[in-house]
């Protein structure tokens, strides 16, 4: 029996026994690898600091000059009145389709794959669709709602419309939201569920009263990420009409918005660099400031929801 202890529980003498096989060897390859990684690790740390404090320093001289002017100014020829108001309200009109749309959707595939689909031919080729889908580069759905939303329901949407960028983007992240949604889902113990199916609950009673909650960190953790993915893709905004040089704002209803022409941040950020007047330059950097200030806020309430969640159940 003292035999047996020794095996299953493993101290100090197990670990000199594993000394004394290897001998005084050095593991110089595993060195050399480590080193590697920590030399990688260092030089694009580096190289990402130099980016962000060259864009700080020019944005702050756009700040220190125009202040929160900057913030609420519409797009205009000159550059020194242009603005991102209407590339922040824009993006905040694309992230609102993408919560109304994606979320739900996403999140309601995730719960049929893992709770009440059966575990077959179709179902299995479903999902890898699905995690195929999330692969596929940003300026392919471009095209498919050029295609789709731009062209062939143009009586509807507007043609280049804000309508057919936000139907867009909530395509664009549908797959990664059913994705992260159905990881947490299938991360929830097995023994929750049964305990459920013990006391009498009916299948929707156990998902919704014991599984989602259980879930909720992580399918908020992955599709508040998603949303900040799609805040900052440009590729898809470019294709349909996302982009503008100018246009006036004004005044419009709720339907005219949708089917009237709008912008983004990141669609700003690409045509202002592609401008040849350093002014625009200037600007440039300092809506970049802005996009990761909005993209950080966006990560640091993933991480306080996912916090607040797992400290409750």
């Amino acid at each position: 029996m003292a035999e047996t202890v020794t095996m299953e529980r493993p101290g100090p003498t197990s670990d000199a026994v594993r000394r004394a096989l290897r001998g005084k060897r050095v593991d110089l390859g595993g060195l050399a690898f480590q080193a590697a990684l920590l030399l990688a690790l260092l030089l694009a740390l580096a190289i990402l600091v130099t980016l962000i404090a060259d864009v700080l320093a020019t944005a702050l001289k756009v700040f220190a000059d125009r202040g929160t002017t900057f913030l609420t100014d519409n797009l205009s020829s000159l550059p020194e009145r242009a603005g991102v108001g209407q590339g922040i309200v824009g993006s905040l009109w694309l992230m609102g389709f993408v919560a109304v749309i994606a979320f739900p959707l996403g999140i309601a595939a995730a719960i049929y794959l893992e709770e009440y689909a059966s575990d077959n031919r179709f179902t299995r080729f479903l999902t890898a669709s699905i995690r195929n889908l999330a692969g596929v580069p940003s300026v392919v759905y471009g095209l498919l709602g050029l295609a789709l939303f731009v062209q062939l329901f143009a009586g509807v949407t507007g043609g280049r419309s804000l309508l057919s960028g936000g139907l867009t983007m909530s395509i664009l992240v549908l797959p990664i939201v059913i994705i992260t949604s159905a990881e947490a889902i299938r991360a929830v113990p097995q023994g929750i569920r049964e305990a459920g199916f013990g006391v009498g609950a009916t299948r929707w009673e156990v998902v919704r009263s014991h599984v989602l909650p259980y879930a909720a960190p992580g399918v908020l953790t992955g599709t508040i990420l998603a949303l900040a993915r799609a805040l900052g893709e440009a590729a898809p905004l470019l294709l349909i009409g996302g982009a503008p040089t100018f246009f006036a704002g004004g005044d419009r209803g709720f339907v005219e918005t949708l089917q009237g022409e709008y912008t983004a941040l990141p669609a700003i950020i690409f045509t202002w660099s592609r401008k040849s007047l350093r002014a625009f330059g200037d600007s440039t950097s300092a809506a970049i400031v802005v996009l990761l200030a909005v993209l950080l806020l966006i990560n640091a309430t993933a991480i306080y929801l996912r916090n607040r969640y797992e400290r409750k159940w």
